[in-house]
């Protein structure tokens, strides 16, 4: 029987940080994945020879001293992801076809507040206070510092008020609040849902920068295998826990695998969506109100992704810029609410791939989905779905493409979808229960699985447990991982590696 200090449920980017983590506090780590590779939605996949990205495709944090950035330097994986800072004046902007209006949205809080007071001089009041509870916000969470050890630290005042709340509260410009909520696509809740403080936790790191990183996600996962190298980290694919099993004294002993091996560990700590733990866990150790608070979590907004290239040639100068978020109409809960039955939102995301000797824009459109959306072929599994769902597919393609020409006329000549995928795509591809690209929603009131579970040596983290997204996600796994390896060997740790 093989045993390990702790093994590590799911390879996503909070399954590679804590085994890294953990790795380089001088833990043995197994670092178990179901699918045939590691890194989960950060992966890159590959079509006519262009990378696309599934669920990585920027990120706020990473300028000095920024949280990711400090993540990174903790991991000693910072000089491994360099990133391509996105325009400081112009990282992207939002298009309300309502008013056929473009915001730019540069990033800076300072630059964000005058670019907003220009469209909007009479809401100067109004956009300096909601700078101001963002970033009050954000210097009471203990999470948010590196060396605040707290695990679980109280809540504020913030958590039990909704975004849409404190913006109704602040204007009664529906365009303002539009333009405010934008980054809710980039956590996949309504603003009707989401607390002001964790909507204020999900921003700050895009409103102080906003860059690519070289390779996309795959440059994540590249710079977690170079450090494993030498480590004591094993790394198992196509392999996934079956059973807990030796259950004694309130802590499980061992684990046995698909492939039938038995596994012993001090910890096992799982990654991967909470619903996906809820199949493993044994019932008889756990209370049915835990099991149903558990499966009660609803899914955040997925999406219906179209994967393009574009010739430059054709690229529009009024739109030059990385992101851009095409919204229908202002409210931006109806954007994201599954019953909603008009013109959907785009954001389209674009970068530079290389092409032999010609350049090609690689577009990513996004557009908010749900699983009630493809509900008559849940049952089908990638590559043997009917024919009604390639039909679903196909139209729901056409009508991008229609709706970008819209906008981006030029395109019409050099720009080509490559690859389309649905909420069922991605479900399958990341082995999750309903294909959502945020894990549960965060909604206010919500106790998400964090940290230790009733059994003493098993664990929860990932980005349904705190936020979503890269910085969520492995923020988590350092606060859960700390908690592992204790307070005086966690400060020693930070103490070398972390500099101020």
């Amino acid at each position: 029987m093989k045993k390990y200090d702790d093994v590590i449920i799911g390879s996503g980017i909070s399954g590679l940080t804590m085994s890294l983590f953990l790795a380089l506090n001088g833990r043995k780590v197994m670092l178990l994945e179901k699918a045939p590779h590691i890194g989960g939605s950060v992966a890159r996949f590959h079509r006519r020879g262009f990378s696309f990205d599934v669920g990585f495709h920027f990120t706020g944090g990473l300028q000095r001293g920024g949280m990711l950035y400090n993540m990174l330097s903790v991991l000693g994986i910072l000089e491994l992801v360099p990133p391509i800072f996105f325009p400081e004046d112009a990282a992207g902007c939002v298009f309300l076809e309502s008013v056929n209006q473009r915001f730019d949205h540069p990033y800076g809080i300072e630059k964000i507040k005058d670019k907003f007071k220009g469209y909007f001089p009479k809401e100067a009041k109004a956009i300096d206070k909601y700078f101001d509870m963002v970033q009050s916000v954000c210097k009471r969470t203990p999470s948010l510092n590196l060396h605040t050890y707290t695990f679980a630290p109280p809540r504020l005042e913030e958590d039990f008020i909704s975004l849409d709340e404190v913006l109704r509260g602040l204007t009664s410009n529906q365009l303002l609040r539009a333009v405010l909520s934008v980054y809710s696509m980039c956590y996949g809740v309504k603003p009707s849902e989401i607390s002001f403080a964790n909507h204020s936790r999900m921003c700050i790191g895009l409103y102080e920068s906003i860059a690519f990183v070289k390779e996309g996600g795959n440059g994540f996962i590249k710079a977690f295998e170079t450090k494993f190298k030498d480590l004591d980290v094993e790394i198992c694919c196509g392999r996934y826990i079956e059973e807990l099993t030796n259950i004694n004294d309130n802590k499980v002993g061992c684990c046995i695998l698909n492939t039938g091996e038995e596994i012993s560990a001090d910890n096992f700590i799982f990654t991967i969506h909470p619903k996906e733990i809820l199949k493993i866990l044994p019932k008889k150790h756990f209370s049915k109100a835990f099991f149903n608070r558990v499966s009660s979590f609803e899914p955040s907004a997925g999406f219906f992704a179209a994967f393009a290239t574009l010739d430059t040639a054709y690229e529009d100068p009024r739109f030059d810029l990385p992101i851009v978020s095409i919204f229908p109409n202002n409210d931006v809960n109806k954007l994201l609410d599954p019953n909603y039955m008009g013109k959907p939102g785009l954001v389209v995301l674009k970068s530079m791939e290389h092409d032999g000797n010609s350049k090609r824009r690689i577009i990513h459109i996004l557009q908010p989905s749900f699983t009630e959306h493809v509900s008559a072929w849940s049952a089908s599994k990638t590559g043997r779905r009917p024919q009604g769902y390639k039909d679903y597919k196909q139209d729901k393609v056409e009508k991008i493409k229609e709706h970008i020409f819209k906008i981006f006329p030029s395109y019409k000549k050099g720009f080509e979808v490559i690859e389309a995928g649905s909420v069922l795509t991605f479900k399958d591809y990341l082995n999750s229960p309903d294909g959502a690209a945020y894990g549960v929603k965060q909604i206010m009131g919500q106790f998400n699985l964090l940290g230790r579970l009733s059994l003493r040596n098993l664990y929860a983290a990932g980005q349904s447990s705190v936020l979503p997204g890269i910085i969520g996600a492995m923020m988590s796994s350092i606060v859960v991982g700390r908690s592992v390896v204790g307070k005086n060997q966690y400060q020693s740790f930070l103490s070398r590696n972390l500099c101020d």
